[in-house]
């Protein structure tokens, strides 16, 4: 059965709901200029299941017989590795669609030059990667914000200039790389850099639906496919192929269809009205649009044309900070585009034309995208009156403006993924050595591969002017880049905390830790402790967003069981050792350093900071006891945990010095005496 799936897929027109992923995937199908889609949303919507069923509504392609590039017979790419083609008749395939897997490696996406030969005997022996056979098809990533930042990119840059260039001491090989791009991605485990997020052309944000009827009708038909996919295929075959023929008609209507001023100015207006950075969200825009226009069979872009467009193209590159939900306000959207409404535009246009929806079961481009503007936070007071509970507890109090930090990292050399935290050993990086390879070469130290080589030559029989080099030349580059980290916060929100002015500045200073922590690539977790005992607010993730929810909702109130917390942080960083060894670990303890609770409540928080400091555990201690009598508890808890203590002041950026040099001092310190 599974190979019968894999040979039927489910049909893209048979997805049911999710208008404006269906109208941005069909959008990039009649022009891939668009710049690709990325598609946010909780799981279990659809969104792999449209990805993978639009393949099948592609034109095929012809291709050159034997070429791994997917040349065109009739327009051969001069540059083609496997060039030059001898002009013939081509052979006709289905369009690809490629999947690019989370742990994929540089090499497996743009491809791989073999060193030994290139040094060895001049050739230019290259393995093509997922780049090359994406071209002229799909290249889908789930997860794309699971991606390291330097394989996205990679595929981004490919994806602007249409080829993929790899190039390895002095060689280098190109070849072309026109695909259309999609990436989905579940935000609650993290989000993609604004820069990644704007190299996107389209977004759309899917949910589950919540009517009962649409939900029955999902799981109706993903029954049907499942237990018998030929007979669902065909029983949708006719909508299949009307919209392919759909998509071919509107590729060819694409270089007739006219942007007029009006439109132009539109596009302009709105971009400037909703203070989007740079240009390309205009020329997305007018892509945008001109696709809408053929899509709906028309040659003139009309206003309805750039609203749908502004739609699809602008909430993700409207985000300031990672806090930011992507959205548009769709009422300023319609007061723009009214007053810069310009001759061209029809106000009257036919919906019964070719554009307009009818019965195939597709979207319209009329259709505006559901969500809309839902990028509001809610007020940090209304959340936490609903989560305050028990004696002595008040309500939550919003953060105070968050502020660029000092740079807090692990002491040492880490191993674990690449980031922008602490020293590590990373394939991108600074030079540091060289060593034998371990496995395939990636990244060829040249000085030291002709040093091992150069003894050798006269036994070798070398005669000419080029080095004779064997494997076992072959040296590896050790590089030093930085790590993400796990960056555990350890939050008191007792009474002793609970100060409204107070706690305000305490949120604050975590909200700007935990901004500093996503623009430099971490995971992060929330402990907190008050009253009797100690809780795991958020296990640690790649969303910082859900972190600053957490935080902002958090209330206050009752004893301060300082050792709860402490030893609560405990069991989430050995848990989180056995899941990811290779990540270090940040303790970052937000206290005044009281203790209250139980017997000898002191005593025992001595002792789980000591715990903590046994292990190694890198901490940092962030003073938060204010007014002129000062008891000096957390400078204590610090000295305990072998950590640094900070007060709220000192850890803005403009106002401390040598801050990683006292945490990476006091470490060593605590580990000698240990």
């Amino acid at each position: 059965m599974e190979a019968t799936r894999s040979e039927y897929p489910f049909p893209f027109t048979a997805v049911v709901g999710q208008d404006d992923l269906r109208l941005a995937l069909l959008l990039n199908a009649v022009s891939p200029a668009v710049g690709g889609v990325l598609v946010r949303g909780e799981k279990g919507t659809a969104k792999s299941t449209a990805v993978r069923a639009l393949s099948a509504l592609l034109p095929a392609v012809d291709v050159v017989p034997g070429c791994r590039f997917s040349c065109a017979p009739a327009a051969p790419d001069p540059g083609c590795p496997d060039g030059p083609h001898e002009p013939g008749a081509g052979a006709r395939r289905p369009a690809r669609m490629v999947e690019l897997p989370v742990g994929a490696s540089e090499d497996r996406l743009v491809g791989a030059l073999d060193i030994e030969r290139a040094l060895a005997e001049g050739v230019k022996a290259f393995e093509p990667g997922l780049l090359a056979e994406a071209h002229r098809g799909i290249l889908y990533v789930d997860e794309v914000n699971l991606l390291h930042d330097h394989l996205v990119d990679l595929l981004l840059d490919a994806a602007a200039m249409g080829a993929s260039y790899v190039e390895r001491e002095g060689v280098s090989v190109r070849h072309a790389a026109r695909f259309l791009l999609v990436g989905t991605m579940n935000p609650e485990e993290g989000e993609l850099r604004p820069q990644l997020l704007d190299r996107f052309g389209l977004t759309v944000e899917v949910s589950a639906s919540r009517e009962p009827d649409q939900r029955v009708e999902v799981v109706r038909r993903r029954l049907a496919h499942d237990d018998d996919p030929e007979a669902f295929a065909t029983r949708w075959a006719e909508e299949e192929a009307a919209v392919r023929t759909r998509i071919v008609a509107a590729r060819e209507l694409l270089p007739s269809v006219r942007l007029g001023d009006g439109a132009l100015r539109q596009i302009a207006a709105t971009c400037a009205a909703f203070e989007v950075d740079g240009m390309r969200a205009d020329i997305v825009m007018a892509r945008t649009a001109t696709a809408l226009a053929a899509w709906a069979g028309r040659t003139d872009v009309l206003a309805e044309d750039v609203r749908q467009a502004a739609l699809l193209a602008l909430p993700h590159r409207r985000r300031r900070n990672p806090f930011d939900a992507p959205g548009l306000d769709e009422d300023k959207l319609d007061e723009t585009l009214e007053e810069f409404g310009g001759p061209d535009d029809d106000p009257d246009p036919d919906p019964g034309g070719p554009g307009g929806g009818g019965g195939d079961g597709q979207p319209s481009p009329d259709d505006a995208p559901q969500g809309g503007d839902t990028a509001a936070r809610p007020e940090a007071g209304e959340s936490g009156q609903s989560a305050a509970s028990g004696a002595g507890e008040q309500q939550a109090v919003r953060a105070a403006q968050p502020f660029r930090t000092k740079v807090l990292t692990v002491p040492g050399l880490g191993d674990g993924a690449a980031g922008r935290r602490s020293r590590a050993r990373t394939e991108h990086g600074r030079t540091t050595g060289a060593r034998r390879p371990r496995g395939a070469l990636t990244k060829l130290h040249l000085a030291a591969t002709v040093q091992a080589a150069a003894p050798h030559q006269r036994a070798r029989g070398r005669s000419g002017r080029g080095l004779v080099v064997r494997r076992d030349d072959l040296r590896q580059a050790t590089r030093e880049g930085r790590e993400g980290n796990l960056v555990l916060f350890v939050v008191d929100a007792s009474g002793s905390m609970a100060a409204r002015q107070r706690m305000a500045a305490v949120k604050g200073a975590v909200l700007s830790l935990l901004l500093d922590a996503y623009q430099r690539r971490d995971k992060v977790g929330l402990v907190t402790f008050r009253g009797s005992a100690a809780a795991v607010a958020l296990p640690p993730t790649s969303s910082v967003d859900a972190a600053a929810a957490r935080l902002e909702s958090l209330p206050t109130g009752g004893r301060t069981p300082l050792a709860a917390g402490l030893l609560k942080a405990h069991d989430v960083l050995r848990v989180e050792r056995l899941r990811d060894p290779a990540r270090r670990a940040l303790v970052v303890v937000v206290t005044d350093g009281r203790a209250t609770g139980g017997a000898e409540p002191v005593v025992l928080a001595g002792r789980a900071a000591g715990l903590l400091a046994a292990e190694g555990v890198a901490s940092v201690v962030v003073d938060c006891e204010s007014g002129p009598v000062r008891l000096g508890l957390a400078g204590r808890l610090a000295e305990e945990l072998g950590a640094a203590a900070v007060t709220l002041d000192e850890l803005r950026a403009d106002s401390i010095t040598g801050l990683v040099r006292n945490v990476q001092g006091t470490q060593r310190t605590a580990r000698r005496a240990a």
